[in-house]
């Protein structure tokens, strides 16, 4: 990162993430290969369980209070016709999640990870609801980013902020595993354009279907984009703080902070989908020790996701053609991170079983 873009980023927040230690990188892997198996034989297990224990330090890495922060939040862009679904899908979907009924509360409930939701900007007034987190930087939402920027650089500093604070909150709870998910109609559009300034990737290669967008409307998708990146003339080397501002959502930009701010507490971090990878792009970006802190859960059908893995070296666990978002590809994942601990602290090893090793 540019000596520019550090002063940037610093104006918004300053964050100490310490690269993950190597001190019992290769004990942890004698661990790991002693255990009554074939070398390699549990595969994503195994990679699963050596960096967890890297994060944490430990040869007997364990996971407490898991939990995934769904970050909402409504876009000026979507009334432009970028989505399949109208905007009121975005609050009509968070009183689902109060409800209990959506996808996200399903998986969360059958994999034990506390559900957290906050409204970051969602263009409608809840009231006081429990089980729903009042954060909106605007209670209408970002602003059209077809003609003018998403937002003010000041809100996009407060998201940040507010978002590291959910991530820290979490951590004060206890937990030393956290996934982010989001909810916004419109928000792969935001995505696509982050990605977009972020990989240097040509932005059709950033586009997808979102919602379930037909040909047509995927073309008139990518001319909106085009006519974003028209309007705001962007420099190609463009700082992230100034991309966010230009195209992020406020729940988007929440998720970068909550981001950066696990990776300073130095808990396990669990990618979702295109829309979270967006602001974990943007994390990595303005701190790259992030990185060290991340697990990728799985690999979306939405288009933009293999550039933004490709751009991050990520390995994710699963593909199996999800692309829902609201950290259901994390909740999906989780029972693989939990058998990845219980292999390693309750699998015997060769010589506790009295088993004979592999002589060639």
């Amino acid at each position: 990162m540019s000596t520019a873009t550090q002063s940037q980023a610093s104006t918004a927040l300053k964050f100490t993430i310490r690269p993950v230690s190597d001190a019992l990188t290769e004990a942890l892997q004698d661990k790991i290969d002693n255990k009554t198996k074939p070398i390699g034989s549990l595969g994503q297990l195994e990679k699963i369980a050596l960096k967890i224990g890297r994060i944490q330090n430990t040869l007997s890495p364990r996971l407490t209070c898991p939990q995934v922060i769904i970050f909402a939040g409504d876009h000026g862009a979507a009334k432009a016709g970028i989505s399949a679904y109208p905007q009121d899908v975005s609050w009509q979907m968070l009183e689902n999640y109060l409800r209990g009924g959506a996808g996200a509360n399903v998986f969360s409930r059958l994999n034990g990870l506390k559900m957290v939701v906050v409204d970051a900007g969602v263009a409608h007034d809840f009231g006081e609801r429990e089980g729903l987190i009042n954060a909106k930087i605007s209670p209408t939402g970002t602003r059209n980013y077809l003609e003018e920027a998403a937002m003010t650089r000041e809100q996009c500093e407060e998201a940040l902020r507010r978002g590291a604070g959910f991530a820290r909150a979490a951590v004060a709870e206890g937990c030393n595993v956290i996934g982010l998910g989001e909810k916004g109609i419109g928000n792969t559009g935001s995505a696509s354009l982050i990605t977009h300034f972020l990989t240097g990737t040509p932005i059709a290669d950033c586009v997808g279907r979102g919602t379930g967008l037909d040909d047509v409307g995927l073309a008139a998708k990518r001319r909106l984009m085009q006519q974003a990146l028209d309007r705001a003339q962007l420099p190609a080397d463009a700082d992230v703080m100034t991309v966010l501002t230009e195209f992020g959502g406020f729940e988007i930009v929440m998720m970068v902070g909550a981001y950066l701010a696990a990776a300073e507490a130095g808990i396990t971090i669990l990618a979702d989908g295109v829309i979270a990878t967006s602001a974990l792009l943007a994390a990595v970006r303005l701190e790259p020790n992030v990185l060290d802190y991340v697990i990728f859960c799985h690999k979306s059908a939405e288009a933009g996701h293999v550039v933004q893995l490709r751009a991050l070296d990520a390995d994710p666990i699963l593909d199996i053609g999800m692309r829902l978002g609201e950290g259901t590809g994390v909740m999906v994942a989780y029972p693989m991170l939990e058998a990845a601990m219980a292999f390693m602290n309750e699998m015997a090893s060769f010589e506790s079983a009295g088993v004979s090793k592999k002589v060639r």
